[in-house]
């Protein structure tokens, strides 16, 4: 299929063929009919994507500070990397569109395939779009107009954030496709509307609306102050999409005492106090369709607000416009200023940028499409005896930065890249050479070619397409965690067993840092146990990120400590026997993601893993130390290793971050080459896993767990406890 996608570095726009999105659960799959493009959000991506790289730096000055910081920990080289890397991933457009239903995945049950519905799918042939997303388009409101729904809804929520009632004045600031809906809904609402903005045509369109105007170049104030005999606007929508601050000092000075002032565009915000003290005014931004909203319990989870209580969600935004079409209340049809076919999406952005008077560009789209969720990228590859054949499932910010730039230094080809975002799974496949796109992983399971998998997708699938892999007959690498409790653990370890042929390896990469290995080679000829302690300066992460969800993410211990733990185990050259681990008490946000967590090994060693995520952004992020017999390492962010007692070494450093992801699936590729012994002991996998697990339950039960009692029957039972 095709789909519309813009190079944020270069600014260049292309419809592009990727592969079609399959449904999953909670989402439905349509297939585009019409999609509008945005004359304000969408000019405002693609200029940026066509401004250099100062001028975009510039845009996001807090951007910048992100990655000054970054530099000071990660260093130079590993931090453009990501820049870059972020720029040059491709964006998708679009996000107003209206289709046919093709199929529903799993626990919908309010759409059916041949349902029309309108959706904030972006600007492709198929989209893959959340329930909660979607709303049925009723009988007489056409594709195009139901293509308007979502952009509409913006409008809407500002709306209800002022609050309107029966014949009061509003002036609404910017009259874009947003500001006009708006003056039509405002007009519903029996409200009178003063339109104001720098186009003639565009007022034009207001007054068709209702609303009286004036132009922005003229005094807005004293237009406003004429237009209610001196008293003062009931409120203000601003709708526009400028840099000066001048909008919201204008919008003030010209409402009434307790006035309202809700922002739905991209304005200045150097706020004069005066201007909201003196009047007692009230400043809202909205939050783009509604309530729901960036919730991602909402969007992608299916979890619906309360009727009685959150009246207004998305979804109701988006039937509340529809039902305005369907009565006429709202006409969009005037709005359309262009219309072009989806193969010609270029061109729309060529007049968009190139037409400061264009409104409504409407994308019309093939009644055929071609369904196939693989892309041949390129040519087919001449056959090479010896080379591994790799499918990477997962084209995320691992996959982009760390994954693949690993794997191109090594022998191995690349068939697949596999990702349910096909943008970001045809993107990496082309840069990184592989022969196909798919959005289907099973693609990559029933090609007999392939063989080994890389998994690097979310964490709550982790353990069922390590089964699945292992089942296809395939080697596989699967990114940390391997389970995220017991029970996903039980039926990894029963697949391995099922296919003892197969090899089993988990990403634990700092085993194969280059300061790891000079750490074992100095540390080899100790006699006594080691007292090892690695703390992390985690960061903060929202308790509502998809890794603090104990469905989706397991927690920071089990999805990322489990990391530390290894390089401990790794490090002593012993397995965990104990775990006493304890958290901050009540009073944060997050309690498990500030842990320290105590660890007894088999030979005697000791190890403290100190998790914390309530620490600077300017201290070191990661800094292992270890004692032994007299002598001390210590190591501060896998740049620089410093030995103190020890004959014959006193410190390596690198000029930038290595945490081993190169010489780890340089190991990977070497087995699958020639084989020999794991490069991880499938035990070690087991054993990290488990401690993981126990670390949340001694810090919540407040107990001493010894591994081998708590999961006496962890591969072949229930666990039992002390």
């Amino acid at each position: 299929m095709k789909q519309v996608l813009q190079n944020i570095r270069t600014g260049r726009t292309e419809v592009a063929e990727v592969p079609a999105p399959t449904v999953r659960p909670g989402h439905v799959l349509i297939q585009t009919r019409a999609s509008l493009i945005s004359s304000g959000s969408e000019r405002m991506i693609v200029e940026f994507g066509k401004g250099s790289l100062i001028a975009k730096a510039r845009s996001q000055p807090e951007k910048v500070r992100q990655v000054l910081d970054k530099m000071k920990t990660d260093g130079l080289v590993p931090t453009l990397e990501v820049v870059f890397s972020k720029l040059d991933e491709p964006m998708p457009l679009g996000y107003s569109s209206a289709g046919v239903v093709l199929e529903v995945g799993p626990g919908v049950t309010e759409f059916a395939p041949g349902d029309r519905v309108a959706s904030n799918g972006p600007h492709a042939e198929i989209v893959c779009v959340p329930k909660n997303l979607c709303a049925r388009i009723p009988e007489g409101v056409t594709d195009e107009q139901a293509a308007f729904t979502v952009v509409s809804s913006i409008g809407l929520q500002g709306i209800r954030l002022l609050a309107p009632t029966l014949g009061e004045k509003f002036v609404v600031y910017g009259l874009g496709l947003i500001g006009l809906v708006s003056v039509q809904l405002l007009r519903a609402h029996g409200c009178e509307v003063l339109g104001i903005d720098i186009s003639e045509d565009r007022m034009r369109l207001a007054e068709r609306g209702g609303a009286r105007t004036a132009h922005a170049d003229a005094d807005p104030v004293v237009a406003a102050q004429s237009w209610t005999g001196g008293r003062g606007v009931d409120g203000v929508l601003i709708a526009a999409a400028a840099q000066t601050d001048e909008i919201m000092h204008s919008s003030a000075q010209m409402c009434r005492k307790r006035a309202r002032i809700v922002l739905v565009g991209v304005v200045g915000l150097n706020l004069r106090r005066s201007d909201f003290y003196e009047k007692e005014l009230s400043f809202r931004v909205s939050c783009s369709y509604g309530p729901g909203r960036y919730d991602e319990r909402y969007e992608e989870g299916g979890q619906d607000y309360p009727y009685g209580f959150v009246r207004w969600t998305e979804q109701r935004n988006f039937e509340a416009i529809l039902e305005m079409m369907r009565t006429g209340r709202l006409d969009v049809r005037d709005l359309i200023s262009h219309r072009f076919p989806h193969a010609e999406a270029a061109k729309a952005y060529d007049a968009l940028g190139g037409d400061r008077d264009a409104l409504g560009i409407v994308l019309e789209y093939p009644a055929e499409v071609r369904r196939e969720t693989a892309v041949r990228i390129g040519s087919a590859p001449a056959p090479v005896g010896g080379r591994p054949v790799l499918g990477i499932i997962g084209a995320g910010g691992f996959s982009k930065v760390r994954l693949l730039p690993s794997l191109k230094k090594t022998p191995a080809r690349i068939a697949y890249v596999a990702d349910i975002v096909a943008p970001s799974a045809r993107y990496l496949a082309a840069k990184f050479g592989a022969d196909h796109a798919v959005t289907d992983y099973r693609d990559i399971l029933a090609d007999k070619g392939v063989d080994a998998v890389i998994i690097a997708v979310g964490h709550h699938l982790h353990a069922r397409m390590v089964c699945d892999a292992l089942a296809a007959g395939k080697h596989v690498f699967v990114e940390k965690p391997l389970a995220m409790n017991p029970e996903e653990l039980r039926q990894v370890t029963a697949a391995a067993a099922a296919h003892p042929d197969r090899l089993l390896v988990v990403g634990f990469n700092r085993r194969f840092s280059p300061h790891i290995v000079k750490a074992k080679q100095v540390l080899a000829s100790r006699q006594e146990p080691l007292a090892m302690t690695m703390t992390i300066n985690a960061g903060a992460v929202p308790p509502e990120h998809w890794v603090q969800d104990p469905a989706r993410g397991g927690g920071r211990i089990i999805g990322e400590a489990c990391h530390f733990i290894d390089l401990m185990v790794h490090l002593a050259g012993s397995r965990v026997k104990t775990v006493a681990a304890t958290m901050v008490g009540p009073g944060v946000a997050t309690r498990t993601d500030k842990m320290s967590i105590g660890l007894g090994l088999e030979d005697g060693s000791i190890a403290a893993v100190n998790y914390f995520a309530n620490g600077s952004k300017r201290y070191p992020k990661e800094v292992l130390e270890v004692f032994s017999e007299g002598r001390t390492l210590r190591l501060e962010n896998f740049r620089r290793l410093v030995g103190y007692g020890f004959k014959g070494f006193s410190k390596v450093w690198t000029w930038s971050q290595d945490k081993g992801h190169r010489a780890e699936f340089a190991a990977l590729v070497a087995w699958l080459t020639c084989g020999g012994p794991p490069p991880i002991p499938v035990a070690d996998l087991v054993n990290v896993t488990l401690a993981s697990f126990a670390a949340m339950t001694s810090a919540a039960e407040n107990r001493t767990i010894l591994l081998a009692t708590e999961y006496a029957g962890a591969l072949d039972g229930p666990p039992q406890r002390a």
